[in-house]
């Protein structure tokens, strides 16, 4: 329960949270309602770059959600070429991050990055499709110690206007591990290795290094999902 209450924020939230606490003692000083509209913006800031604890499933093969957020229309959809994947659709699972969403991102599976790529670009609403092509984005490829390559891609939003990835060339990852965020609404998108099905459908809603997107070890169909 202590846990639950008191969620880590991660570090890039802290100056927003600073300049919103200044801006409510100097608006206070002005009219007294300004400081609780300042202090408001600064309960936000903190809710929204809360950084909660995850738990990860580990067994090798399991690609796990990079974002929390609602599942996209699945689709088949050529890689950026930056990530090297090929000039062949592959499975695109698109991740659509609002405001209200955890934006902390997660490392989906075991690996080497092994590609990084940003690209600058437009600031269309990240649950358009348009916008994994137009809109600023950084892309990852990690490649497992079995040499299959996944690539995914964190996209900015129509609010958003800052990705932050704290990932190297050449580094170690493991799933579930925090590497990065994106500012103020967003969408992630994965691309999965060719033969491997989606685990998760349109409309669900993922969870940050726990939810489980596709397993590269198992047959198991494209599943069916339905509200009820």
């Amino acid at each position: 329960m202590f846990r639950s209450v008191l969620v880590p924020i991660h570090r890039a939230g802290w100056p927003f949270i600073g300049i919103a606490l200044a801006a409510a003692v100097l608006l206070g000083l002005l009219w007294v309602p300004l400081f609780w509209l300042g202090l408001l913006a600064a309960a936000y800031c903190a809710y929204f770059f809360r950084d909660p604890p995850r738990v990860t499933p580990t067994r090798v093969g399991l690609v796990i959600a990079p974002a929390d957020g609602m599942v996209l229309p699945i689709e088949r959809a050529v890689p950026p070429p930056e990530l090297e994947l090929g000039d062949e659709p592959l499975t695109r699972i698109s991740i659509f991050l609002n405001i209200f969403n955890v934006h902390i991102n997660r490392v989906p599976l075991d690996g080497t990055v092994t590609a990084l790529s940003y690209r600058p670009g437009k600031f269309l609403n990240a649950s358009l499709d348009k916008a994994s092509e137009d809109n600023e984005r950084m892309s990852v490829k990690v490649t497992t110690y079995d040499g299959v390559d996944l690539g995914f891609i964190q996209i900015a939003g129509l609010v958003a206007r800052r990705i932050i990835c704290e990932l190297k060339v050449g580094e170690p990852v493991r799933a579930g591990q925090v590497f990065g965020l994106i500012r103020f609404g967003s969408r992630m998108d994965v691309f999965l290795p060719e033969g491997v099905a989606p685990l998760v459908v349109p409309y669900q809603t993922t969870v940050a290094g726990e939810t489980v997107l596709a397993d590269l070890q198992s047959d198991e169909p494209v599943r069916q999902g339905e509200e009820r």
